[in-house]
């Protein structure tokens, strides 16, 4: 398998960059999730799987190492006034190293009639906005996407060919970095949410994703090895991590 696209997401839940060349470290791929909006309200941090419109607005670093968020309507804001006023609720754009203590967010556990969920809380990762400790960077081939736009599963890497559920356990080379590949990533309400780009809301994607892979599409790795990945680096297992 060879790396077919690259994709960091600066604010977590929003759209992100595609880049050719990127530096992979500890906390993933650099700029990817260093950022998260906070419902000032409640604490808690907001994703898409409870603010839909999280994914209509985009994210971009700046050469200063900063990062704009691009609404819907094309205006360019980090101003937490612009942001919550564009959410309808007090929110405020925080970098990772500004928040030391839990990172907490919601998952959906149950649906009521009518369709709408339950909520449950639960800590996420330290450092970057991952939502796992064991999600640092997020693989997927273009066999198991088959005809869904990657768009909807927010892997870091797209690989060309198939295979990487085999590689759980396994550490392997992209390029100058080596990857732990720890485990397969669980899929929620997040992949069947509206985008922009024409992606529709779609509930088959996850009945699909539970009925024929256990609930299961991707796969996280952590970093023992930091380097520089390009598109078009192969992929070569080590062996076990």
């Amino acid at each position: 398998m060879r790396v077919a696209e690259l994709w960091r997401y600066p604010v977590k839940s929003l759209q992100g960059e595609r880049v050719d060349v990127v530096d992979v470290g500890p906390e993933g791929l650099a700029g990817d999730r260093q950022w998260a909006l906070f419902d000032t309200s409640t604490g808690l941090g907001l994703t898409a799987r409870r603010v839909p419109e999280l994914l209509f607005a985009s994210a971009r670093l700046t050469p200063d190492g900063g990062v704009q968020v691009v609404l819907p309507d094309g205006t360019v804001a980090t101003d937490d006034a612009v942001l919550s006023a564009w959410l309808g609720r007090p929110v405020t754009l925080r970098a990772a190293g500004q928040v030391t203590g839990l990172r907490r967010y919601e998952n959906p556990f149950d649906v009521r009639d009518g369709g709408e969920y339950d909520w449950d809380t639960f800590d996420g990762a330290r450092g970057a906005f991952h939502d796992s400790n064991r999600t640092r960077v997020s693989l997927v081939s273009t066999a198991t996407l088959r005809d869904w736009d990657r768009r909807r599963f927010r892997a870091n890497l797209v690989l060309d060919g198939a295979g990487e559920d085999e590689l759980v356990g396994s550490r392997v080379r992209l390029g100058g970095a080596e990857l732990d590949v720890v485990q397969p990533v669980a899929r929620c309400v997040m992949v069947t949410r509206p985008q922009p780009g024409g992606i529709g809301r779609d509930t088959s994607v996850l009945k699909t994703v539970h009925r024929e892979r256990g609930g299961m599409l991707a796969v996280a790795a952590l970093v023992p090895r930091p380097g520089v990945v390009a598109v078009g680096d192969e992929l070569t297992p080590l062996g076990g991590g």
